[in-house]
């Protein structure tokens, strides 16, 4: 008979004992439960003591959590929150360096737990650390102990960062300004900086006055991996809580001293491998310093501005200047406007008499204006030929400059995704990104030769004008796909995609899929799906098998705290943890936690998530909501909530968890893997039959024959 749900069979430890095994009764108090541990044990005073998982973060057991204990677990007797916090409030006092070093060291470890840290804090804890922050000079292993513990204690948003004082916040800056200083304390320091900044405009203004750009880039600058890290963190958490102007003016002053390039040598090409944390780090300086072109992209062009109206002149004069300027003096003013409309209608607008009229449209706005400017100043051959190449042509085939750049301006924001908020995790940040300054400007100038030479190649005309745009679009977007890490990369390849290559692309396409569709392969196709879609099941099996690091991400920011989540090899139990960052794939055993599959009971994604209707529903949040998912299990219905680190991931883990409980698995990866697959092995099997037509119906079976006198009878052979 099996054990009531209420009863969960558990071992006990304690230090000099012989464990204890007991069938713990959830419905019976903790204190009760204490009581009778301690009493077979002959220990007096058990409200001093307290259960704790003997491994992982040996959380401490309260009346809150202790429905998470599983059959099998291993708890531990020590001392309760109460007295430890105590102890080490004492012992952090205390006038013994050692005594004070070790007292530290352990309540680092502790303040992971939230029942000690609220324990510890209720005794003005942190009233404490900031006395020895504050008044100490010590920059070894007791000041990095001793900011450890503060990080841990904060995080739990018992204390708003909002109340710390002045000295204490000037003393941690000084930690990072200063030169010689334990690598360890500058990482903590910078990382205290990170997590202040976001919380009030207060103190992003402190922080932001007391720790310079320049210092930051210094930091940049180190081998230490991790030191780098945490000051590219606290430069984007500056970056994303300053106001537009502040914003602008910062990523000005870092173009000035040359960001991009130090960290397109320094840290894309570094010997390291780039992490998933400093990837993300990188995409969001992308994302903010492509963001700055928006204000430009969804302005209108005001036919009244001056400065505007000098800049739509300039693309004219530079493209004719020498033809007409010197004629156009003699001309009277409406010969002069006859002049200029018929110049801008050479450079390709569709208003020639009044061209701002083209660039109301907003986005791209003033975006346009900008790059076709850019292009010719800076690139005045290429702009000189594209225009006057075209606006001689005769026969109808000429490109129309202006009309194209603000098209190709509008795709290139789309693909670029400019104006959209930053994602709470992508990771896809372009390599050439960060080799070029005026990188837009730059890509676009590329980008408007190649939609001349793709117009050329297509013989296009003004009809075929969305054609040529889409051809350009699918050019740059397979090229970019291709991640080229620089400019010059990117142009060869985008170059050498010419528009017969798009056809010959898009052909093989048309040709994989009108193949496909005949009547018999299609019958053929549905009798290979069930082998095939059990090869797709057990390749996830296999993939949660191998496990996947998980990252906690909170409301406030994008937290350090990794945890690990693997199957095990009979596919029975969930094993999961937290590990150290670093560790991309812990053993089985090292994972403490653990979810029998007979428990789980349904799988939760996206909106339905517990972890997801905590959080609001703004921009910011719809890719975590498309990363999340949940597993509710046991008769309690508990959660265990993930994060997925890419959506690729996302799709395998929904697949794998749902093949172990037994459902259809319903990721869009499930359909696209199962279509290479299939696609394999219908080539495979129509080899034999390449450049024959397959009928859509069986060919008809002929009639019986009128005797069967042919056929010969063993039986009068044997005879």
């Amino acid at each position: 008979m099996p054990p009531p749900k209420d009863v969960v069979k558990i071992a006990i430890q304690m230090v000099g004992a012989i464990p204890q095994l007991i069938e713990l009764q959830q419905t019976k108090p903790l204190a009760s439960v204490l009581k009778d541990v301690c009493d077979a044990w002959s220990l007096p005073n058990a409200e001093r003591y307290a259960l704790q998982y003997a491994d992982g973060r040996q959380t401490y057991i309260t009346e809150s959590n202790r429905g998470e204990i599983k059959n099998g677990s291993i708890l531990r007797l020590t001392t309760s929150p109460d007295q430890e916090a105590e102890r080490l409030y004492s012992g952090i006092q205390s006038n013994n360096s050692d005594v004070k070093t070790d007292s530290l060291k352990k309540l680092a470890s502790l303040s992971q737990d939230v029942t000690f840290a609220q324990e510890f804090i209720n005794r003005n804890g942190l009233k404490q650390i900031f006395y020895i922050v504050e008044e100490g000079n010590d920059t070894g292993e007791m000041l990095a102990h001793t900011l450890k513990a503060f990080m841990e204690l904060m995080e739990h948003d018992f204390v708003s960062w909002e109340t710390l004082s002045a000295a204490f916040i000037k003393k941690i800056v000084s930690y990072v300004n200063m030169n010689v200083v334990d690598a360890s304390v500058q990482q903590l320091s910078l990382s205290i900086l990170e997590n202040m900044v976001p919380t009030s405009r207060l103190l992003f203004e402190l922080v932001r006055k007391e720790v310079t750009l320049d210092r930051l880039l210094t930091h940049l600058q180190v081998t230490n991996a991790q030191l780098q890290l945490k000051a590219m963190a606290l430069l984007i958490a500056l970056l994303l809580a300053a106001t537009d102007a502040e914003r602008r003016d910062m990523m000005d002053y870092l173009r000035e001293k040359n960001i991009r390039q130090f960290i397109h040598k320094n840290i894309i090409h570094s010997s390291e491998p780039l992490g998933d944390e400093m990837a993300h780090y990188l995409y969001v300086l992308q994302s903010v310093s492509l963001n700055l072109c928006e204000r430009r992209m969804r302005t209108s062009m005001d036919p009244y501005s001056q400065e505007q109206r000098e800049l739509l002149q300039s693309l004219r004069q530079t493209a004719f200047e020498s033809e007409s300027e010197a004629s156009a003096s003699n001309f009277s003013t409406e010969r002069r406007r006859s002049l200029c409309a018929k110049e801008f209608r050479k450079l390709g607008f569709v208003n020639n008499s009044n061209p701002a009229e083209d660039l109301r449209r907003a986005p791209p706005g003033l975006l346009a204006l900008d790059n076709m400017v850019y292009f010719s100043r800076h690139t005045p051959n290429a702009y000189s030929r594209f225009v006057l190449e075209n606006s001689s042509r005769e026969d109808k085939h000429e490109c129309p400059f202006a009309r194209s750049s603000i098209q190709l301006t509008l795709i290139l924001c789309e693909i670029l995704h400019v104006g959209e908020p930053c994602s709470e995790t992508a990771q896809a940040f372009y390599p050439m990104f960060f080799g070029q300054d005026h990188f837009f400007e730059e890509l676009f100038c590329i980008c408007i030769q190649l939609v001349n030479k793709t117009w050329k190649e297509m013989r296009a005309t003004q009809e075929d004008f969305d054609k040529v745009l889409q051809v350009v679009r699918e050019q740059i977007t397979r090229t970019l796909s291709l991640k080229p890490t620089s400019l010059e990369l990117f142009k060869t390849r985008v170059n050498a995609l010419n528009y017969s290559e798009i056809l010959k692309l898009r052909q093989t396409e048309r040709l994989h899929q009108e193949e496909t569709l005949a009547v018999p392969v299609l019958e053929l196709r549905e009798r290979l799906k069930p082998e095939l879609l059990e090869l797709i099941r057990q390749q996830r099996l296999l993939h949660l098998c191998e496990g996947t690091l998980f990252r906690k991400i909170s409301s406030r920011r994008r937290q350090d705290k990794l945890w690990y989540c693997r199957l095990s090899p009979n596919h029975k139990v969930l094993h999961y943890g937290d590990v150290e960052e670093g560790v991309h794939s812990p053993p089985i055993e090292s994972l403490p936690e653990k979810i029998p599959v007979a428990d789980m009971k349904m799988l939760l994604v996206g909106k339905e998530c517990p972890h997801t209707k905590e959080k609001s529903s703004g921009k910011q949040n719809k890719d975590v909501l498309e990363l999340a998912f949940s597993i509710v299990y046991d008769v309690e219905e508990y959660c265990l909530n993930f994060i997925a680190p890419t959506r690729y991931e996302f799709c395998l883990w929904t697949d794998g968890l749902n093949v172990l409980l037994g459902k259809e698995m319903t990721s869009e990866r499930t359909q696209t893997d199962l279509d290479v697959l299939l696609s394999m092995e219908l080539k495979l099997r129509l080899l034999d039959l390449e450049n024959i037509s397959i009928p859509d119906t069986p060919p008809p079976i002929p009639k019986p024959p009128s005797n069967l006198n042919f056929c010969y009878d063993f039986r009068h052979a044997e005879q």
